[in-house]
């Protein structure tokens, strides 16, 4: 089977439902829950890096399903930016499985075995997601997504919780089918297809205002990719436990989103195709104005969660506007950014959750002290802090480099300020919280906790994550090599 790319592909998108059915009907076994789970995440890893060297040797693994209508097909193509992806997003798999772990254990979740079901489907879309080739079955997987992650958001069953899950799935499940849905019967009408092509299908095809008009469908269609005024349902999200945040920031739905408008503006509208119209410029202020409105409403939010959430909007608009300046230095940095916030935000998430496990605090003006007692969850929050400010030695430094060199090279001076300003305002609402943390002591008589650091499994698993964000700073040659691949710069 390693040798057919085509079993492969299958193997990778049914290994997590597989997985899901056998989770299903080991509920009241724990041990045997969790270790399928484990064992499941560790061998979509094994399928999805058997594909690797095939890719990054040129080759483009295919896999046709089916045919709906003429120019509209279901089937998959990796390409090399799909291929970063997949192994971001079954790599976490493993790190997050091990952390929830601890985390439903350590504080007696409810519906446990439907968590770990759900979280397996989800996977499953993402990697389908991932290998989509066209613009069809992307929407297809999209929507799945959407579908199954609903009940991870709902999961504690309150009011709370279904008051978030309906913001959450009526914004993204809204501008879906009103605007993306729309973008891709036109698409599919006017360039007679919807297959995923290097160099776009649209090249000649509309006039510059009618490239922008779709563009914008297909970005603000995108919701998952939380571009203002569409990213409410990201912080309606945070009633969600812990690891279903990581998911959504990290691993799979947010990522969905930008991996999606990346993947649209390179191999639907086609780089010099918008080039020559201008028509991103629009999106290059929209995401401008996301970065540093999201970046000032966590400057002034108390609760942790919901600061790192809105510091997740801001940074998703990093990915936008790289993409969106269509120099090949921003969109390397797009591509790299992808990776670098995954590792930085899914470390941020797990120390937040880790807090709340063994502390019982959730928010920033409660956390005086408490690195004394944690040192190794906020060692790494603060490695992962580091990386979201843009400050070696993690790779959010070499992202925002190539972003900030790509704006500097076209001389697009509003991406520029943006990204000086909102780093400036990274470090004011991240730093502060290392300085509590480590350099305020607690105040006296605070029932402060006394057992330390959480579970091991959450301390595993958050240590593990930011040992990536130091690893890939001196080692990026993965996803620098898989974007330059996917713009096709030789050398």
């Amino acid at each position: 089977m390693m040798d057919n790319p085509q079993m492969l592909i299958w193997f990778c998108l049914l290994i997590p439902l597989v997985g899901a059915a056998l989770i299903s009907v080991s509920g009241k076994r724990p041990n045997m829950r969790e270790t399928i789970t484990l064992v499941t995440a560790s061998v979509l890893l094994i399928g999805v890096l058997s594909l690797l060297p095939q890719v990054m040797a040129g080759e483009r693994p295919e896999l046709h399903l089916l045919t709906l209508l003429p120019g509209i097909s279901l089937g998959f193509k990796i390409e090399p930016l799909g291929m970063l992806f997949a192994v971001i997003a079954s790599g976490l798999w493993i790190l997050n499985s091990t952390y929830s772990i601890g985390y439903m254990r350590g504080n007696k979740e409810i519906n446990q075995t439907r968590f770990f079901v759900c979280f397996a489907v989800a996977i499953s879309a993402t990697i389908g997601i991932a290998f989509s080739g066209s613009l069809f079955t992307l929407f297809v997987f999209y929507e799945v997504l959407t579908l199954v992650t609903y009940p991870l958001v709902t999961h504690h069953g309150n009011k709370k919780a279904r008051d978030g899950g309906r913001i959450y799935l009526g914004i993204l499940m809204g501008t879906s089918i009103v605007f993306f849905l729309p973008a891709l019967v036109f698409i599919a009408y006017t360039a007679g297809t919807t297959d995923f092509t290097p160099g776009g299908i649209l090249a000649g095809k509309l006039s510059p205002l009618a490239l922008s008009f779709l563009l914008a469908l297909c970005a603000f269609g995108i919701g998952k990719a939380a571009l203002m005024p569409f990213h409410k349902w990201l912080p309606a999200a945070m009633v969600a436990p812990t690891p279903v945040s990581a998911l959504l920031h990290a691993v799979a739905v947010v990522k969905a989103g930008v991996f999606s408008i990346v993947k649209v503006i390179v191999y639907t509208f086609g780089i010099d195709t918008l080039f020559e119209a201008s028509a991103t410029d629009w999106l290059i202020f929209v995401a401008g104005f996301s970065v540093i409105a999201a970046s000032v409403v966590a400057l002034r939010a108390d609760n942790l969660k919901r600061r790192l959430a809105y510091s997740t909007i801001s940074q998703l608009s990093y990915v936008t506007i790289g993409a969106a300046l269509l120099a090949p230095l921003s969109l390397v940095g797009a591509v790299m950014h992808i990776a670098a916030h995954a590792l930085g935000k899914i470390t941020l998430f797990f120390a937040a959750g880790s807090i709340y496990t063994a502390a019982h605090k959730t928010d920033v003006s409660q956390l005086d002290g408490i690195g004394r007692r944690m040192p190794w969850t906020m060692g790494a929050f603060s490695i992962a802090a580091l990386s979201m400010i843009g400050l070696p030695p993690a790779v959010g430094f070499i992202s925002k480099w190539y972003i900030l060199s790509g704006a500097m090279a076209v001389q697009n001076w509003w991406a520029v300020g943006v990204i000086a300003l909102s780093t400036l305002l990274n470090a004011g609402y991240f730093l502060p919280i290392i300085y509590r943390a480590f350099f305020v002591p607690p105040p006296e008589g605070a029932d402060d906790h006394p057992h330390g650091e959480a579970p091991w499994p959450m301390v595993l698993a958050l240590t593990l994550t930011a040992a990536g964000t130091v690893i890939l700073f001196f080692i990026p040659d993965l996803p620098i090599g898989l974007a330059r691949q996917m713009l096709n710069i030789q050398g």
